[in-house]
């Protein structure tokens, strides 16, 4: 009935009554996600109708009304077989200014126009196959860079920037080629890093090295939205890059990953967003080919140095193995290092594991980073160390049992999931140097045989791959109990069925042969 009615208006009424009528439509409507099929072919007249109002010289507020019903009926992937064509997609597109030739967005007036047609076109995109197919063909992608190239130092048009960066998402997610596209011919690496500098109001202190105010305001709802499509669509664009690393893009590598430390060490409005903003950074960092990732890590100045040398020297003295790692000024400090990133990287992971649920989407991503950050960068993998496997004073209780870090990683050693406990194992392998004696010391036999059998190192030994070899110094409270600790053994079933060493169950067995070799 509500179709039927707002056809006939469109149809028949002038601008007024169009608008009118839509904007009770759209207010009805606008939790609507499942449609009755009975209405289906209204729906579909309904959107053929609104697209024949769009070309005609209407008011803005009409048009914003015909579009925000456009971008409901578009949730209906049934309804948009028969208008999904490439004259109604220009219209959209003229709309959203994405035909414009010239440079400005000066009418403040036509901004919730452009925003509507931004996100009619995201969700036609993302339903239809034909639009994607049109979207190809009419260039869309390098008009949505031409877009935000126009908005990029425009804070007040967040919205535009906003739906331009999700369509954009969605065109590189849906095709392969529009990925290379973006990377190559449109630039868009370095774009859409320039939005992100923007949306973080990035002030640069070196080539890789940006001012953190811990204590300035959160980002705004509209600052944290941008950059969140933005890390998204960079995903896309970057997705094989560790594959096809050049020299020459090095440079570009090590900006994005400055800004992504900087993503990770400012907050958002809520905590909601602020973990949803750094999880996409979490998955960008990924992207990035290892050796640009030691931007992660910076210096001190020679004003910080003196800060944490007389940090270092009011450490009592019994306190030798805690002094690497200090807490100046709310900046984590290790060996010269400002390790304030990779701090924030483990509480992440920490909290991802104490979500106990979705461990392969959630938790794997950032164990990954933090296995190859360490494999890859000295001063990493020692902090990492310092922070997940410190000096072991408790050796009453099992690895698995309790509440550290290191506990929790352990007991995904032996998780249901495969790949979660292959990524977990190999994390405190490399922070063990592949060395199976420490790694045991940590961890113990069980739970590290699954990796040990893997990699062929069930009788010990270390992996490929070279680390430096600063020593791994044990705690007296280790070294007392070490001799007490018992040796595996291997077991066998003796004859009757009980558990024996396996070299006297051979034994026993062999006797029975001899006895019946006798017999025979």
């Amino acid at each position: 009935m509500d179709e039927e009615r707002a056809l006939y208006i469109v149809r028949a009424g002038e601008a007024g009554a169009i608008e009118r009528v839509l904007r009770d439509y759209s207010d009805k409507h606008r939790a609507t996600f499942k449609f009755e099929s009975t209405d289906e072919d209204k729906r579909k007249k309904l959107c053929e109708g609104i697209f024949k109002v769009l070309v005609k010289d209407i008011p803005t507020t009409c048009q914003v009304s015909c579009l925000e019903v456009l971008r409901i009926l578009s949730r209906d992937k049934k309804v948009l077989v028969p208008v999904t064509t490439k004259e109604n997609m220009q219209i959209l597109l003229r709309l959203a200014k994405l035909n414009e030739s010239d440079d400005s967005l000066e009418k403040v007036s036509e901004f919730p126009v452009i925003v509507e047609s931004l996100k009619c076109l995201c969700n036609i995109v993302f339903n239809s196959q034909m639009a994607q197919q049109l979207s190809l063909e009419l260039n869309l992608a390098a008009k949505l860079c031409n877009l935000l190239r126009k908005c990029k130092d425009r804070k007040f048009i967040s919205d535009i920037k906003c739906f331009d960066l999700r369509l954009l998402f969605l065109l590189s997610l849906l095709h392969t080629d529009i990925r290379s596209q973006l990377r190559y011919e449109l630039q868009g690496l370095p774009l859409l890093t320039q939005i992100l500098e923007s949306a973080f109001s990035i002030k640069w202190t070196d080539e890789y090295e940006s001012a953190i105010d811990h204590n300035g305001p959160p980002l705004s709802p509209q600052e944290t939205d941008c950059a969140i499509e933005a890390l998204k669509a960079l995903f896309n664009v970057t997705v094989d890059s560790w594959k096809v690393h050049k020299e020459s893009d090095s440079h570009q590598f090590r900006v994005m990953a400055a800004v992504l430390r900087h993503c990770l060490l400012i907050v958002g409005p809520t905590e909601d967003k602020t973990e949803e903003l750094h999880s996409n950074a979490v998955n960008l960092l990924s992207n990035v080919p290892v050796s640009c990732l030691d931007v992660l890590i910076c210096p001190l100045t020679h004003e910080e140095t003196a800060q944490e040398a007389t940090t270092l020297d009011e450490l009592p003295s019994d306190k030798t193995a805690e002094k690497e790692t200090v807490l100046k000024n709310n900046t984590m400090v290790y060996n010269g290092m400002n390790m304030e990133a990779i701090h924030v990287l483990l509480n992440f992971m920490e909290k991802r594991i104490d979500k106990g649920s979705s461990y392969r989407e959630g938790l794997t991503p950032v164990l990954s980073l933090l296995t190859e950050c360490s494999r890859a960068h000295r001063n990493i993998r020692k902090f990492l160390k310092d922070q997940v496997l410190p000096p072991l004073r408790d050796v009453t209780n099992r690895p698995e049992v309790g509440s550290t870090v290191r506990n929790k990683l352990v007991r995904l050693m032996t998780h249901v999931d495969l790949g979660v406990k292959q990524i977990a194992a190999e994390f405190l392998f490399v922070l063990c140097k592949e060395r199976v004696d420490s790694l045991l010391k940590y961890t113990g036999y069980g739970n590290a045989a699954g990796l040990l059998a893997a990699r062929g190192l069930l009788a010990g030994g270390r992996g490929d791959n070279w680390y430096s070899e600063d020593e791994d110094t044990d705690t007296e409270e280790y070294k007392n109990a070490k001799p007490k600790e018992e040796l595996l053994k291997p077991m066998g079933l003796k004859p009757d069925g009980t558990i024996t060493p396996l070299e006297e169950a051979l034994n026993q067995y062999s006797v029975i042969e001899e006895t019946s070799s006798d017999t025979d």
